[in-house]
């Protein structure tokens, strides 16, 4: 489906630009969304599945993580390390993330290799190998990465503690790396199973941008992605979390050198008409060194060395969160008292119309900083057609922020940022044995 130019409008006193999209879904249900740039010779492919942690289950949490991995380690045609090797040879380079809701690969290369990049990402998605001995191995480096980011980290720790406290029902409230017994004991069926069902070419969202034309982009992926079957996708996710009936806290004592803190509400998910409110309220709050938070803990009453918060993209209910990082010999209950009496400073007497136009300018100028680049453009469009339901309100995205009041924010801390939707979670330093 061709669809009309759209334009951008950078600012009032700019010319608009425009994004050209063009969209086609394959028999087999992946939907391609196209956009040419040819300012340089190079070209960008983002593959967004549908699946994360959110789809996993109790016993097999962290196999999303799992085939981030796996999908570097062979297929049939391309062998193990083989990926990175021909991806390197021309010209090009890649990375992947998992996240609770998606897992997504991003390869950027000169235009002339995009045939060997659709070879390449079919075979991996046709034929992923499931090599006992690669498996194992891998099994083994995912769980270095959880005790490098989660057991040796004291915020990923932390974090993980307050998302268990946070979530009693909804599955984001396990780790996207995964409960170190479940990486111990996921079986080969649990990995077919879920790689059949998550990477399904129906449950797949291709976005290509760069110096490339539609009807190339289309042709190539009718010869190498068109004839992967669809199966099955996810089933959907029915349980939603109940709302918090009260404040909620977790303490972990753990060797440390200084106090650590998070503070989580949960609000709705990115598809609803707070999200853009919420936003603002994150960027006014704590966005940056001009931010009431970082004003008042740190430069004014200089008890916190750093606070930050928001709110991330999510298809469920989310978490918007603040961090705070107490200075040696402050007391925990002394940041926290500060950041909650600003919380309530807004949800009682709102902000400033000044406060509220930094905010917009911070959140366009991040947006159009990503439009800048093809790889930018290519996630963007990936992240409005899979968590906002349609990549074209990308192109009003814009209007979406300007249109935003005071008082939409002020309802928006008032709504969701009170004691009963709230979930501390604070470390608190222990002394290394042998220590004074």
């Amino acid at each position: 489906m061709r669809l009309a130019v759209l334009g951008l409008l950078l600012s009032s006193a700019a010319l608009p630009q425009t994004l050209e999209v063009t969209t086609h879904t394959l028999s087999n249900g992946m939907k391609v969304i196209i956009h040419e740039d040819h300012d340089i010779p190079n070209a960008a492919l983002y593959f967004f599945f549908k699946v994360g942690s959110r789809n996993e289950h109790p016993g097999a949490t962290g196999v999303s993580h799992f085939f981030e991995h796996m999908m570097f380690n062979g297929a049939k045609k391309y062998g193990p390390k083989q990926f990175d090797i021909q991806m390197e040879k021309a010209g090009g380079h890649n990375n992947a993330y998992t996240s609770r809701d998606v897992t997504v690969y991003t390869d950027w290369f000169p235009s002339n290799a995009l045939e060997l990049m659709f070879d390449m990402e079919a075979d991996r998605i046709r034929d992923l190998s499931f090599d006992p001995k690669i498996i194992e191995s891998e099994r083994g480096v995912v769980y270095s990465e959880r005790r490098a980011s989660v057991e040796n980290d004291n915020a990923g720790l932390l974090d993980e503690q307050l998302n268990a406290a946070a979530y009693t029902a909804h599955p984001y409230g396990w780790p996207v790396v995964g409960w170190a017994s479940d990486i111990e004991a996921w079986t080969m069926d649990d990995l077919r199973q879920h790689f059949r069902m998550g990477y399904a070419p129906n449950n797949c969202v291709l976005v290509a941008t760069g110096d490339i034309r539609p009807d190339q982009v289309i042709a190539l992926a009718k010869k190498y992605l068109e004839p992967i079957p669809r199966q099955e996708p996810p089933p959907p996710v029915r349980t939603r979390e109940p709302e918090q009936m009260g404040e909620r806290r977790v303490v972990v004592t753990k060797e440390a050198q200084l106090p650590m803190q998070l503070l989580s509400f949960h609000v709705p998910n990115s598809a609803s008409p707070e999200y853009w409110p919420l936003r603002m309220l994150a960027n006014v709050l704590a966005a940056g060194r001009s931010s009431r938070l970082y004003r008042r803990l740190v430069d004014r009453d200089q008890i916190a060395l750093e606070v930050g918060g928001g709110i991330d993209v999510s298809l469920d209910p989310g978490q918007f969160q603040f961090f705070v990082q107490p200075r040696a010999g402050v007391d925990p209950a002394k940041t926290e008292a500060a950041l909650i009496e600003e919380v309530e400073r807004v949800r009682n007497g709102g902000i400033m119309p000044a406060e509220l136009d930094k905010a917009k300018n911070q959140l366009l100028a991040a947006h159009y900083r990503q439009l800048k680049t093809i790889g930018g453009k290519a996630n963007l469009l990936g992240q409005y057609e899979v968590f906002f339901g349609d990549y074209r309100k990308l192109l009003t995205a814009d209007q979406e922020i300007a249109k935003v009041t005071a008082p939409q924010v002020q309802e928006a801390a008032k709504r969701y940022l009170g004691a009963r939707n709230r979930t501390i979670a604070t470390l608190i330093p222990e002394k290394a044995e042998g220590t004074k």
